[in-house]
């Protein structure tokens, strides 16, 4: 358990008034000559811009919120190299500027760019850049700025862990023209919901990281020690395992909306969901992020407090390495599905906020068919004979079964620390599956350390993993399933499967969604067949959220998605 903040103890003003990464507390950064360079930057262009923009005489401007979840940022926001939803929302609603966004309805709306048009022949898309950004240390934001980040992404050497994203682009220096100062031409083949990767990827500045050997970008002190951002919110702090802290950008462009209400926003890591209610509820933290469904009533009940329920866009599995010999067979992958109790778990761990998965098409994407996919109800005795047919027998009598060679049916389940919802699963299904003769050992990994040990192709650390995945709104698996992507961080299921190939191929360039459902519901089927995860459910997206924080708006798009806009009751401060 990390040390938290204590009313009375450690007051916030002690910590927030810092304006670099290289406080005495801070515990990264000081001593780094990136950071030592770039900190000197934003704090004299931040002093001029509050000069410059002095707060308006409006009753909503000022305060600090304190947002509370379960783990750190691994990658900051270094958009380049990030695998992490919290990272990705940071780096599209908080530090960093996305070159579109979506409006309530899932339609591109400007940001960045403040207009863009699309080639007749769909082979070009041409993005005007507006002319009003800064970056936090007083640089303006252009186009060199989109193409540098644009090329680091479709790098190999970067390693963007979100491929699939570029699969359709001309990849590269090749791909991208600068036309001028602030417009940017971008190469493609006409393909579905082509926008969509241009409202996650945050735009990097090339002024401070283009001269970074690309292979470097994912080790670079930027991304968590001192990033400089041009989005609403200015870092001003990191603590490992601790909190982060942001401070309003008071450069942030008028027809933007200009700086945020908001003087400061913290993020606490807080590694326990039982603490992190309890600080919401004495009102030690603001919002809380994914609060448990049995802690829901709790904050329904708290005449201060909001629970917020909305439809999101993840799932959570367990997901199996078919690379260790005794996942490799789909059949034992398929027993271990219907061998666990999903609905029985389901039910307890959700309390009726979700329902159960079968594939990972989600109930809000217009795919979702789940009437037409075969059953994988819970079934015992079918794991049983899957097994057997399979050769796994119990050949010692001590209840675990094992092959012919001798090797045990023992696997580990992963999950990250605090995840009270993922270890529950991981234990039950230790409990059910000892029925069938598979032996599971529940394994807790702090969530970096885990992400390390999944994502590393080399490494591979693990049998099972209890994971949460969220989707885009251009639902594609290539990065997860596709065969050339084995090797790839994503690729935790090790699937090499010819059929699935193809129909991924054919998915992610068919446009017409009559044609496409077809090859979705084929898609489907082979993927239950297949089995590379234990699919468990689609969570309903909880918050909770202290009545006292205002104009918060959060759905599909995001939790983060209007914080700009978020502001205290002035009563309250």
């Amino acid at each position: 358990m990390k040390e938290l903040f204590k009313k009375g103890l450690i007051g916030l003003g002690a910590v927030l008034g810092l304006s670099s990464c290289g406080g005495s507390d801070a515990g990264i950064g000081s001593n780094d000559p990136f950071c030592q360079q770039v900190i000197p930057a934003v704090e004299t262009f931040m002093a001029e811009a509050r000069e410059a923009h002095p707060i308006p005489d409006e009753p909503r401007y000022g305060g600090t919120v304190v947002l509370g979840t379960i783990g750190d940022m691994p990658d900051g926001l270094n958009s380049a190299v990030s695998s992490n939803y919290t990272d990705a929302q940071h780096q599209q609603f908080v530090g960093l500027m996305t070159l579109i966004n979506y409006d309530a309805g899932g339609e591109p709306r400007a940001y960045l760019a403040e207009d863009w048009e699309v080639a007749p022949d769909g082979r070009a898309v041409t993005f005007h850049i507006r002319q009003d950004v800064r970056w936090h240390d007083g640089e303006q934001t252009d186009a060199h700025d989109v193409a540098f980040t644009y090329e680091a992404v479709t790098d190999p050497l970067t390693a963007f862990p979100n491929a699939a994203f570029w699969d359709h682009y001309v990849k590269g220096p090749d791909g991208v023209e600068v036309v001028d100062d602030f417009t940017i031409r971008i190469l493609l083949e006409p393909h579905a919901d082509f926008m969509d990767p241009f409202r996650t990827l945050g735009i990097l500045p090339e002024h401070l990281l283009g001269d970074v050997p690309r292979d470097q970008l994912k080790l670079h002190p930027y991304g968590t020690q001192c990033p400089v951002g041009n989005g609403p919110f200015v870092f001003a702090q990191h603590v490992p395992q601790d909190r982060w802290v942001f401070e309003a950008n008071p450069a942030f462009p008028e027809a933007l909306g200009g700086r945020p209400f908001l003087d400061r926003y913290v993020y606490r890591v807080i590694p326990e969901q039982t603490t992190l209610l309890t600080e919401l509820l004495i009102e030690n933290i603001d919002v809380y992020i994914a609060p448990r469904p049995d802690q829901a009533q709790q904050i329904i009940d708290n005449q201060n407090l909001e629970l917020l329920n909305f439809s999101g866009r993840s799932y959570v599995f367990v997901g199996w390495n078919a690379r260790k010999p005794q996942l490799a067979d789909p059949r034992v992958r398929r027993a271990i599905t219907i061998g666990t109790n999903r609905a029985e778990i389901v039910e307890a761990i959700l309390q009726g906020y979700g329902q159960v998965a079968n594939t990972g098409v989600p109930p809000f994407h217009w795919a979702y068919d789940p009437g037409s996919m075969p059953s994988l109800a819970y079934d015992p005795d079918g794991a049983r004979a899957l097994l057997e047919e399979a050769g796994w027998q119990d050949r010692d009598g001590d209840g675990v079964r094992e092959s012919e060679d001798g090797t045990r049916l023992s696997l580990s389940i992963k999950y990250n620390t605090g995840n009270q919802q993922r270890q529950d699963i991981a234990e039950i299904m230790q409990q059910q599956l000892s029925a069938v003769g598979v032996e599971v050992q529940p394994q807790v990994v702090e969530w970096g350390t885990l992400l390390q040990q999944i994502n590393t192709p080399d490494l591979r650390d693990f049998d099972g993993v209890v994971m949460g995945w969220v989707v885009e709104f251009k639902l594609d698996d290539i990065d997860l399933f596709h065969s050339e992507r084995i090797n790839q961080p994503y690729a935790w299921s090790g699937t090499d499967n010819g059929d699935i190939d193809r129909l991924l191929e054919e998915l992610s360039i068919t446009a017409d969604r009559t044609e496409a459902m077809a090859l979705w519901r084929e898609y489907q089927e082979l993927l239950i067949e297949e089995q590379p995860y234990t699919y468990f459910y689609f969570p309903d997206r909880l918050e909770g959220v202290n009545r006292r924080v205002k104009g918060v708006e959060m759905d599909a798009r995001g939790e983060w998605l209007n914080i700009k806009d978020w502001y205290l009751d002035p009563a309250s401060r």
